[in-house]
């Protein structure tokens, strides 16, 4: 949004803005003194945009207010960067504008992702902690999800590499040795080699409930195998951090008809993002940053089971929607 001031005196302290919140487009002629502000040109308004990188086959895909920008460069060089928000909005003064926009991301998206892992973190609401001790009481194992979600070290696991993800509109599956089989609708953080919290995407962490359930021990069985992740469709890059009510929504369809739906507020998670953040850097480290599922709230019945065909639609507010067949 821009605001046009053609040789106006404006008194800044009687709108109430904070001075701090002014941003000054470049090369603009302006003089502010005791609470003055004094333009000759155009000053932008104080609110600014955010913006959404997508991963396309044709290259990086910039939506700023619904204005896009292609950009023809390596994924993991553009992603991994503390200050992608300013440089990316300053990138755009300098690029032409594109009109295939509509076709790429219909036909042409792919998973936001270069050679980053995925990690995940699980028993971050209370929801998740309370399926999982029902899952696993006959193991002796539901203790455990009640510990690991009052103490101060969460639980960690990887998830997938880049090559076994599956992008918006491919197909995620289901492990043909389990009988019971979710979605987990998770917001995913896009984290910077350095450990901050630059982006978010929507996430998907396919889960074979009842080979976790027989052994907490066999969760990495229960988690990851080939395209028990998805995300997508965009890495979502705000101005500041994302908004603690933002909402997210599941909705499974089979044979046209909702068989279940969910949704839960991220402000619900026990831990914060940051927390869970700091203790997957500890030891580890990610040369082009990596991305990290931050649990689920929202769990169907333990009547509920995924089926082949079945279509998982996972939106977040601000991001988008993620849709995935099962095979």
């Amino acid at each position: 949004m821009v605001i046009l001031f053609y040789q106006l005196k404006i008194d800044i302290n009687s709108l109430n803005i904070p001075k701090e919140g002014i941003k000054f487009q470049p090369k603009i002629n302006y003089l502010y003194q005791s609470g003055i502000f004094y333009s000759f040109l155009a000053v932008s308004s104080f609110i600014m945009h955010d913006m959404k990188i997508y991963k396309t086959t044709k290259g990086i895909l910039i939506d700023h207010e619904n204005v896009f920008y292609l950009r023809q460069t390596d994924w993991d060089g553009f992603i991994n960067n503390d200050n992608i928000y300013k440089e990316t909005l300053v990138l755009t003064e300098d690029i032409t504008t594109i009109s295939e926009a509509p076709d790429l991301l219909h036909n042409g998206l792919l998973a936001p992702i270069g050679t980053q892992e995925i990690w995940a973190s699980g028993v971050t609401y209370m929801r998740s902690k309370s399926a999982r001790m029902e899952e696993s009481k006959g193991a002796g194992g539901g203790d455990f999800y009640d510990r690991v979600y009052d103490a101060d070290r969460p639980e960690l696991f990887f998830k997938s590499a880049a090559s076994r993800v599956a992008g918006p509109g491919q197909k995620v599956r289901i492990r043909k040795d389990s009988n019971w089989n979710v979605p987990e609708p998770e917001l995913t953080l896009m984290i910077s080699s350095s450990g901050k919290i630059i982006g978010y995407t929507v996430g998907n962490d396919m889960s074979s409930r009842d080979i976790e359930g027989q052994n907490p021990l066999y969760l990495p069985q229960a988690k990851t195998y080939d395209r028990s992740a998805a995300i997508g469709p965009c890495i979502y890059i705000p101005e500041s951090p994302i908004e603690e009510n933002a909402l997210i929504e599941i909705e499974i369809i089979r044979n046209n008809t909702q068989v279940f739906s969910g949704d839960v507020r991220i402000d619900q998670i026990r831990r914060k993002f940051t927390d869970i953040v700091e203790f997957l850097f500890r030891e580890t480290s990610f040369p082009v940053g990596c991305l990290l599922m931050t649990g689920t709230g929202i769990v169907p019945p333990n009547d509920f089971t995924l089926l082949i065909g079945d279509e998982i639609k996972i939106r977040i507010d601000h991001i988008g929607e993620l849709v995935n067949m099962v095979e």
